[in-house]
């Protein structure tokens, strides 16, 4: 028996694939920091340098999702999913931030079990961006910003499905409905400490008046 053939033919198999997986993991990794960047532009209100990372992370997603068009199991193998999880949370984050509508994953052109599980990592952003608010005095925006946290939260628990198909969201959404609910707190003291603020100011001005 002589099975040269078929070892030059698997190991141009294997060869091909390593290649494929080779181009796409620093692709991947690209588009995750180029992602993490856009979210910190975000908080810093940078919008526009925030557009130019996310546009580089949607570059490198390409570029990797390119390189193994031939490799599916490659390509389902991880890498590039987190990448389109990291890149759906940005692009998400800056929407609700900026006051826009939630991009939907076709938009996005992002699998769905990133893209819920990027909107899931995009409530723990929202409630950053409340106590930068907060710090700031600015409550009124921190209870619109929660009330979109609220409604995300709601889309993702009806997202009824094994974790096997939805990138295991059940855990993803467990600790949303943890975040929200310290940043419901945090709100809840911030608006009892300016309501406070404001009934001593009126009790100043009352008593000044009244001299």
């Amino acid at each position: 028996m002589n099975l040269d053939d078929l070892a030059d033919e698997l190991r141009h198999r294997f060869d091909e694939k390593s290649a494929a997986r080779e181009r796409a993991l620093p692709a991947a990794r690209r588009a995750i920091r180029s992602s993490a960047n856009a979210i910190r532009a975000v908080h810093r209100g940078e919008r526009e340098e925030a557009a130019r990372l996310m546009a580089d992370a949607r570059a490198a997603l390409d570029e990797g999702i390119g390189a193994v068009g031939e490799q599916p199991d490659v390509r389902y193998a991880g890498h590039l999913q987190d990448a389109e999880k990291e890149y759906a949370e940005a692009r998400i984050t800056d929407a609700v931030i900026f006051g826009d509508p939630v991009p939907k994953p076709d938009e996005l052109r992002v699998d769905i079990a990133p893209y819920v599980n990027g909107l899931a990592e995009a409530i723990g952003e929202c409630r950053r961006h409340i106590l930068d608010l907060l710090r700031t005095g600015q409550v009124d925006r921190g209870e619109a910003l929660l009330s979109a946290m609220d409604e995300m939260y709601y889309l993702l628990v009806t997202m009824d499905y094994p974790d096997a198909i939805t990138g295991n969201l059940r855990r993803s959404t467990d600790v949303a409905r943890s975040i929200i609910e310290r940043t419901r707190g945090d709100l809840s003291v911030a608006i009892v400490s300016r309501n406070l603020h404001d009934a001593l100011d009126r009790h100043t001005k009352d008593v000044l008046s009244g001299e």
